[in-house]
């Protein structure tokens, strides 16, 4: 191949790369813009800003994505849409636990009705106790949001192991998402039961203990007017707290 050949090549990668990042950029925008979203997902937009952490997170069409612990689907419905019909979103639902009442209610239940509803068949829904997770392989992003500190309240979790579970399920390369309600910087450790909180720096040493490297972190959720003092449920913060986004990623050596 003649040198100029080679150039060519090399000039036109980044303009290729560019090409498939505005592509799914795009994708992101025509999730969120989905007009067949509940409008209390909508209305939840300006606090939750879908488009920048779906963007910061790396998420493509086609992607493999594992959601843990779905809650009521807010990002299922957006996850499922971005990755599209040539992806796949795995939902991840805590089984109940063993003391659980028996009227306790079924949390599976909204993410199986997203899995069931037009256009989203691209969902399976796996329930599983979160302290032994048993996770598809080879996955191109697993992703939590304003659930890592419930993981810290399960009795008895091992908390290594369940980011060792995340971690050999992702593909070299592939991505760790987390976001959560930070916590004071000085905060004990029981702030995830009391105050529904964690310190981001707890998060990073438990990622980083099960192989994980910290690729990056997004201020987008940040908001400095919480004092990090009150319950994420109380009226006074609730749906406004600080939050912290972290972008892990599984090494390729």
């Amino acid at each position: 191949m003649k040198p100029v050949h080679v150039l060519s090549l090399l000039l036109a990668l980044p303009v290729t790369q560019a090409a498939l990042a505005t592509d799914a950029a795009a994708d992101i925008r025509d999730a969120v813009a989905d007009k067949s979203r509940p409008e209390a997902d909508s209305q939840r937009d300006t606090e939750r800003k879908p488009t920048e952490t779906l963007a910061f997170a790396g998420v493509k069409p086609g992607a493999t994505v594992i959601e843990l612990m779905p809650g009521g689907g807010y990002y299922t419905r957006l996850l499922s849409k971005v990755a599209g019909p040539k992806g796949h979103l795995y939902a991840l639902v805590p089984a109940p636990r063993p003391d659980a009442a028996p009227d306790a209610p079924d949390r599976s239940l909204p993410v199986k009705a997203i899995a069931a509803a037009s256009g989203y068949g691209n969902i399976s829904v796996i329930v599983q106790p979160i302290k032994a997770l048993q996770l598809p392989p080879q996955a191109d992003l697993v992703w939590t949001s304003d659930n890592y500190h419930d993981v810290k309240n399960v009795p008895g979790v091992d908390t290594l192991a369940f980011n060792k579970a995340v971690f050999d399920a992702l593909k070299p390369g592939g991505h760790y998402l987390v976001i959560d309600h930070a916590a004071a910087a000085d905060a004990p450790a029981d702030v995830t039961n009391t105050l529904h909180r964690i310190r981001a720096e707890t998060v990073k040493e438990e990622a980083l203990a099960a192989g994980f490297v910290l690729e990056g972190s997004s201020d987008v959720l940040h908001n400095s007017t919480d004092g990090h003092d009150l319950k994420v449920f109380d009226p006074a913060i609730r749906g406004k707290t600080d939050q912290f986004v972290l972008k892990f990623v599984k090494p390729k050596k």
